[in-house]
Formats: C-alpha cells, sequence, structure tokens
C-alpha cells in the first residue's frame, strides 16, 4: 500500500485515470473522480456507459488495466473486496444479495463478525469477559440497525423469502451495521414502490450525517439520483461527460443528448 503523496487532498475515494479494456472494447476511458466525506455522489448514464465497470473497480471486484484506486489516500488499486471492506468500503448491489437461508437479524449480524470474538477457541471455550463484551456490543450495533431499517418486526423471517423492497433494506442494513467509511449503492431503489424509494432517500441521508462516509450512488432512477446527491457524475460510452450539481446536470445538453432526448428530470 502506497499513501498519497504529501500534502495532496485526501478525499475517501479517488480515481485516478482508470481505464478498463475488454479486448478491443475500451470500458472506461481514463475516468478521474473523487469523493470526499460526507458527499453523496451520484453515477449515471445510459446502458453500456461503463457504470458497472466503475463500480466493479471501485469495489476492488475489478483490477483496472491502467489507473489507480485511492481510499482515503491509500492505494489499493491491487487490493480485493474483502481488503477493501476492512478499510471500511461497505457495498449493496443491482441483484439483491443476502444470504436467504439466513433470518434477516443474522444476516445483519455476519456483517460484524470479521472483527472475530476475542481468545479464539480458548476464549469460546471458557466464555472470556472480551468475548462477552464484543459480542453484547454486536448485539447492541444489530438492535440499532434493525430499528433503524424498520426490520425489527422481520427479524426471524428468512431473507430468502423476503418481499424484494425487504429484501433491499436487508442488504442496506448488512452494509451500514457499523457506520462506513465510503458507501457504495448500486440500483438500491430497483423494485421499490414509491414509499419504499422515499424511506431510502431519507435512511441514505440519515446514514451519510451520522457517519460523514462518501456515498458513490448508481441508480437508474434519476429523480431520486438529483433529489438525494450532492453532485452528480455522468458517464457516456467510458468517459465522464458532465460532472455538477442536480441543477446544473439537468441544464446540461451533453446530458439531454447521451440521454437520446429525454428528460433526465423522470
Amino acid at each position: 500500500m502506497t499513501a498519497a503523496p504529501a500534502g495532496s487532498p485526501v478525499h475517501v475515494l479517488s480515481l485516478d485515470q482508470v481505464q478498463v479494456s475488454f479486448g478491443g472494447i475500451m470500458a472506461l476511458a481514463g475516468v478521474s473522480l473523487d469523493v470526499s466525506p460526507g458527499e453523496i455522489c451520484g453515477l449515471i448514464g445510459p446502458n453500456g456507459a461503463g457504470k458497472t465497470t466503475l463500480f466493479d473497480v471501485v469495489a476492488g471486484e475489478r483490477v483496472p488495466s491502467t489507473g489507480r484506486v485511492r481510499i482515503d489516500g491509500v492505494d489499493v488499486t491491487g487490493m480485493g473486496p474483502t481488503a477493501r471492506a476492512r478499510l471500511g468500503v461497505r457495498r449493496t448491489f443491482q441483484r439483491v444479495q443476502t444470504f436467504g437461508w439466513l433470518t434477516v437479524e443474522e444476516n445483519v449480524l455476519a456483517a460484524l463478525e470479521w472483527h472475530g470474538g476475542g481468545g479464539g477457541f480458548l476464549g469460546d471455550l471458557v466464555s472470556s469477559p472480551t468475548r462477552r463484551r464484543r459480542e453484547r456490543e454486536r448485539r447492541r450495533l444489530v438492535e440499532a440497525t434493525l430499528e433503524r431499517c424498520s426490520l425489527t418486526a422481520a427479524r426471524d423471517e428468512n431473507a430468502g423469502s423476503l418481499p424484494i423492497g425487504i429484501a433491499r433494506m436487508v442488504e442496506f442494513a448488512r452494509a451500514t451495521a457499523e457506520p462506513p467509511r465510503l458507501l457504495l449503492l448500486d440500483e438500491p431503489a430497483s423494485g421499490l414502490g414509491e414509499h419504499e424509494v422515499a424511506f431510502l432517500g431519507s435512511l441514505i441521508q440519515r446514514v451519510r450525517s451520522e457517519s460523514r462516509c462518501a456515498v458513490l450512488l448508481v441508480e437508474h432512477n434519476a429523480g431520486f439520483v438529483m433529489e438525494h446527491c450532492d453532485r452528480v457524475v455522468v458517464l457516456a460510452l467510458g468517459s465522464v461527460i458532465a460532472q455538477g450539481t442536480p441543477d446544473e446536470i439537468k441544464a446540461n445538453p451533453l446530458v439531454q443528448d447521451a440521454y437520446l432526448g429525454q428528460s433526465v428530470e423522470k
């Protein structure tokens, strides 16, 4: 791991000239992007723009052909998802990925297990004070998370049997059970009803406010992006064609052209 040069501004997320090629196809063409603490940054663009590829690069699912990825100034370009998660990177998925055989409560608890219980096998055997203290703290975090996400009533249900709206909320709860440093939300409003979308928006704002995390949001619901994001970045054919406040993006003719004349307010 290498830190950013001394004196340079440190963002939670920094992409520097990231390029990804699939054979002769350029999926990302030198994308640079910074996201600051407490900022919600929306990423939009037409199908095939490179949003999913960029998200995979940030999450550690894909190593870029060239360019660097930094989290809090630390070069993580070669790190996988697990190492990035331990730096505070959390994510949800376009297709819901809960542990279907576990209950809602167990899904949220699973996000905290990586800390370990302390004391190893012997700690388990004698139920050490450290083990008991850590377990109480985990349970406290899970309880608070279930309440925040309105999942208390569903805590004992198997995640695999849940309707899409509740399943997406379980994913969100799992990603925010402990304060994230960088929260990656991949189509979180997909398949949700109007009231569910409104509740999700309020939760994102709450988590951002409480943890001062950076949020990178990929979402086809442009209206949701415009309402909740501080800044919007527009991709087309693997390149950033515009970025700015929601009002600036809505008025940008390049964005209108990228969406084939469709209003980004929809």
